[in-house]
């Protein structure tokens, strides 16, 4: 099971994003890496081509993920995550306030 998952809510904690909010696009778990949704932006010049349109496109390059902290249930500031067994089953645990992540 992994800390972070496709979907959750984490805070930037480094780069030129630290302190903005994001919804995770996308775990790359080989690279260490994850997408997140509106941060850490970059600008590509992209060539026209058959199917797609050229220009200047911006959009999210991977972030590392030790730069990245899941988002606290309660009150949304940055927290470390914890594996507990209930109901029978491996859940998610904000070490910060010891609600379930969903997920």
């Amino acid at each position: 099971m992994q800390k972070i998952r496709k979907g959750d809510k984490v805070v930037v904690l480094a780069g030129k994003d630290k302190g903005r909010t994001g919804e995770v696009v996308r775990v790359m778990p080989k690279d260490d890496k994850a997408l997140v949704r509106g941060i850490n932006m970059v600008v590509r010049h992209q060539r026209q081509s058959a199917n797609q349109e050229g220009g200047i496109i911006r959009k999210e390059a991977p972030i590392h993920l030790s730069n990245i902290a899941i988002a606290d249930p309660k009150d949304g500031k940055p927290t470390r995550v914890g594996f507990e067994i209930r109901d029978g089953g491996k859940v998610r645990v904000a070490k910060r306030s010891g609600e379930v992540i969903n997920g």
